[in-house]
């Protein structure tokens, strides 16, 4: 049942799995077993459900009887934005697990249901091609590769391979709250959609991936500390998509306003947190300081000769390896 093209990675790897003991990775779980891939687990408990701590005790159980390790974070109570400050959780506890324990992949149990209710919420809010295509099977990180063996698969096949199998699995009662936007679209408009045309939208994915593979072009992007850097491909559009995809990396999400100004904009902010600067020919990425800066006389004399992006220059005089990165990226300009 598993992605053939993403066998390879994972028999080579050392893998981490998001587990949460709801079906789909506890199907993902099993699967993995029975090719013989070697991984740990990491579950996150939110404190948001009485069930969350029985979830949490059948991940122990499972790692102990299959000789895994299982790590668990522990997360203080969510007060606003749910969705996205768990994500925010998540994602922090896997990046450290990665760095601390040198896995090099990171598996998620997302499935074709997940990826047609992400391009239809995408869809609605306004994207191009590349946006409604982006989750993808094998997706490269800075530090790590990014895994969806289940991409393939609707729900109701993991449920069949779970039930035949007697597997046990929990539900999670959140899934059902009609306020949370993700399971509006799923209930009222992916699902309905998918048991009607699953055969469809499986193909239309496949087409697009392949459209995608030729229409965008592959940006190697370079970085260090908080500072990343490529050479523009000269299609804004492109250029567009390689920011959006290192962002996400960075555990933040474009807004479509965000993307409507880096159309047009030599400088945009990201949500106070990123600054993106268009400058001859490269895209320059890095946090967005607002605190007081001390800047020295030489430094700041130094930036206005190199013309740098005003906004630029707090994170720069904090961050002398990427001031020269970008001093020598100038200096060539101005010799070319």
């Amino acid at each position: 049942m598993l992605n053939q093209t993403t066998l390879n990675p994972l028999q080579a790897g050392k893998n981490l799995l998001a587990f949460s003991a709801g079906g789909d990775s506890t199907a993902l779980f099993f699967l993995l077993l029975e090719h013989n891939i070697k991984f740990d687990i990491a579950i996150v408990d939110y404190n948001l459900r009485k069930q969350s701590k029985k979830e949490v005790e059948y991940a122990q159980q499972l790692a102990d009887k299959y000789n895994l390790t299982c790590h668990l974070f522990t997360a203080q109570t969510i007060e606003k934005n749910m969705e996205a400050t768990a994500r925010k959780i998540r994602y922090d506890f896997f990046h450290s697990l990665i760095e601390t324990y040198s896995y090099n992949t990171l598996l998620t149990a997302h499935h074709l249901g997940d990826r047609f209710e992400w391009m239809l919420m995408q869809f609605c809010k306004g994207a191009g091609c590349a946006e409604l295509s982006n989750m993808k099977p094998i997706q490269k990180r800075e530090h790590y590769t990014l895994i969806r063996p289940l991409l393939h698969l609707d729900k109701s096949e993991l449920l069949e391979y779970l039930n035949t199998n007697n597997i046990h699995y929990f539900e999670d009662e959140s899934n059902l709250d009609m306020e949370i936007k993700r399971n509006e679209f799923r209930h009222k408009h992916s699902l309905p959609l998918l048991e009607k045309y699953h055969s469809g939208i499986e193909k239309s994915f496949d087409y697009i991936d392949e459209d995608i593979h030729h229409l965008i072009e592959n940006i190697d992007i370079k970085s260090i500390k908080d500072f990343a850097y490529f050479k523009s491909s000269n299609n804004r559009r492109n250029d567009i998509f390689a920011i959006d995809k290192y962002i996400k990396s960075q555990n933040h999400i474009i807004t479509a306003n965000e993307r409507e100004l880096l159309k047009i904009e030599k400088t945009t902010i990201l949500g106070r947190k990123f600054i993106i600067n268009f400058d001859r020919d490269f895209i320059f990425i890095a946090l967005y300081i607002t605190e007081d800066t001390k800047m020295n006389k030489l430094f700041k004399e130094r930036c206005r000769t190199l013309k740098i992006e005003p906004k630029l220059r707090k994170f720069l005089a904090q961050n002398s390896e990427a001031f020269l990165i970008i001093q020598k990226i100038i200096l060539n300009s101005v010799k070319s």
